[in-house]
């Protein structure tokens, strides 16, 4: 890497306020309201992740509901099968990604129509022209659609039974089919270009112009960043990334800093993020899903902000810390708590199983700051529950 400037020092506080800056959480409304504002915040972000666990509202609404205080279900789904300004594809995990961005995901889909996906090799040729068969001449349709599949035994403990379901995941991969509809985790597949109403798909992003994506995505959400934290989960694009970033530098166009307790981790901002004057910590509480951008990078999320998040579904009963399902608390600059939580939807309110404090504020005097958590969990409920 260019070395002709020493980097400069940050500390985390500041590294804190660039990332909050960045993610939109220490704004009121930043995304305003509705469906337009459901699309802005996922072209801001990059991706909002999809999860399956439903203990509490599945992580997609739980992210954007974080960043838009009237967010609404129905808006998600309008960006997604009426606008299209959206669709589903695999970032680091399966995403709600910006429709204007779909061209430097064309080399993945590409790469996988060539080379096969390893989570499909079972899938027989005969199995993936029957559901484009299907979907040529029927329309969209879902896996319920199909009913005289023959069940099969399963490869891995999350793969289906049925074969006309691995043939429709293998189809998306290669983008041959994109889901044009979820109600609720129930997908409705279609093809690519009549979902879309192409003529011909978007060009191909060359490898550079995909590193470059990646590198504009992380330093518009994160402001601050690394190799790992723009390449999360996606080691073989490093060496582009960082070919990129090199660019830059030279370029000026960006600034190594040394954040405090970083070590040899290299990490770099924009010149006017590094100028920009932060306005102070909001107060603002924040009730986080453990799969929000600003979690889901444990090692990131423990340098910035001292917090080693814990995600413990998968953890024996007796062996977790905080909870099969904590989720951490945000309180200004400072995650203080990380509550266990679950909705009892047939009751109507949202469980508390365990309330656990964390980071040194919460080491301080706790009525008040509990009183404000508990008012932002009251608004939690009436979002879980539909309100």
């Amino acid at each position: 890497m260019p070395r002709a400037d020493k980097p400069v020092p940050m500390s985390t506080a500041a590294a804190r306020a660039i990332w909050l800056r960045a993610q939109r959480l220490d704004s009121e409304v930043p995304f305003g309201e509705g469906p337009q504002a459901t699309a802005a915040a996922i072209e801001h972000l990059g991706y909002v992740q999809i999860d399956t666990i439903h203990v509490i509202e599945r992580c997609h609404h739980h992210i954007l509901w974080n960043r838009i205080p009237a967010y609404r279900r129905t808006d998600l789904h309008q960006a997604q099968s009426i606008d299209k300004s959206i669709f589903e594809y695999w970032t680091h995990a399966l995403s709600y990604v910006p429709a204007r961005d779909f061209r430097f995901f064309i080399p993945a889909m590409k790469l996988h129509r060539r080379e096969g996906h390893r989570w499909f090799k079972e899938v027989k040729p005969a199995d993936l022209a029957k559901v484009m068969r299907l979907l040529k001449k029927d329309g969209a349709m879902t896996i319920r659609d199909i009913e005289d599949d023959v069940l099969v035994e399963k490869v891995h403990p999350w793969a289906s039974r049925k074969p006309s379901k691995r043939a429709l995941q293998l189809a998306f991969y290669e983008g041959r089919v994109t889901i044009s509809e979820r109600n609720g985790m129930l997908k409705t597949y279609e093809l690519m270009d009549r979902h879309f109403g192409w003529d011909k798909p978007p060009k191909p992003a060359s490898a550079r112009e995909t590193a470059g994506y990646l590198l504009d995505r992380g330093l518009r959400a994160q402001g601050v960043v690394s190799l790992d934290s723009i390449c999360h989960l996606d080691a073989p694009s490093k060496k582009a990334v960082r070919q990129s970033i090199e660019a830059r530098i030279r370029r000026k166009e960006l600034v190594a800093v040394a954040i405090d307790g970083a070590g040899k981790q290299e990490h770099w901002v924009q010149p006017e993020t590094l100028e920009a004057r932060a306005n102070g910590a909001s107060e603002r509480v924040h009730i986080l899903s453990p799969f929000d951008p600003l979690i889901i990078q444990r090692k990131r999320t423990q340098l910035i902000f001292g917090y080693e998040h814990f995600f413990e579904a998968y953890v024996p009963k007796e062996k977790r810390r905080y909870g099969y399902f904590a989720l951490p608390v945000l309180v200004g600059d400072e995650i203080v708590a990380a509550l266990d939580l679950k909705t009892d939807r047939q009751n109507g309110k949202v469980l508390l199983q365990k309330w656990n404090w964390v980071g040194a504020t919460a080491k301080g005097p706790r009525k008040q700051l509990k009183r404000r958590i508990e008012e932002e969990l009251h608004r939690f409920e009436r979002f879980q529950l539909g309100g």
